[in-house]
């Protein structure tokens, strides 16, 4: 089966194809929502390369709503020109092939999220947590610990990307994958601000 994978979902995109189980090609660049030129040029030469794939599997996040958001409609116009199957899956199941382990990232208003990997599959809920809870708790736990965000206030926390490969690997297991309609992993409520009336 050929499988095309990609996440967009931190500042690093990544896009994999795999071909029977094989990595067949790969890039990572530094991911900028502003400009989606470098993806949809890695795209389109992976697709002219290999063909169109049978399986498209994106990265969800949590992370960069635009970046997960362009990834999703991405897959769904590649879909549209083939017959290929759509799938998504939590980026952050992503970062390491490590059976456990657990991620952390930054959810804006002083907030940070805490989520625990168990064989590739996110285990009970990602926590919302406040700094001082935060480092509580990563001086409670164990498990290695990684971000895709920049956070030196937190010690001992190793900066990773989530790999495109790996996607693409633990899809053709059938792990933890999630099924159209596809949308990013939401952590909270969209912060939605009302317009002012036109005549006040």
């Amino acid at each position: 089966m050929k499988i095309l994978a990609f996440d967009l979902s931190t500042r690093q995109g990544s896009i994999a194809a795999m071909s029977d189980g094989e990595l067949v090609a790969q890039q990572e660049w530094p991911n900028d929502r502003r400009n989606s030129a470098p993806f949809f040029r890695a795209l389109d030469e992976i697709v002219r390369a290999y063909g169109p794939p049978q399986r498209i599997v994106v990265g969800l996040g949590p992370g960069s709503y635009t970046g997960t958001r362009i990834a999703i409609s991405a897959a769904i116009g590649l879909q549209m020109t083939g017959a290929a199957q759509l799938s998504g899956a939590p980026s952050i199941c992503a970062i390491t092939p490590e059976d456990e382990f657990a991620v952390i990232g930054d959810v804006k208003r002083a907030s940070f999220f805490f989520a625990r990997i168990i064989h590739g599959e996110i285990a009970g809920d990602i926590e919302l947590l406040p700094p001082d809870e935060m480092s509580r708790r990563l001086c409670q736990t164990t498990l290695p610990v990684y971000t895709s965000d920049h956070l030196p206030q937190f010690a001992g926390v190793s900066l990773r990307f989530p790999h495109a490969e790996l996607l693409a690997t633990r899809s053709s297991r059938n792990e933890n994958l999630a099924r159209t309609p596809l949308e990013p992993i939401y952590l909270r409520a969209p912060h939605i601000t009302s317009a002012w009336a036109a005549n006040q």
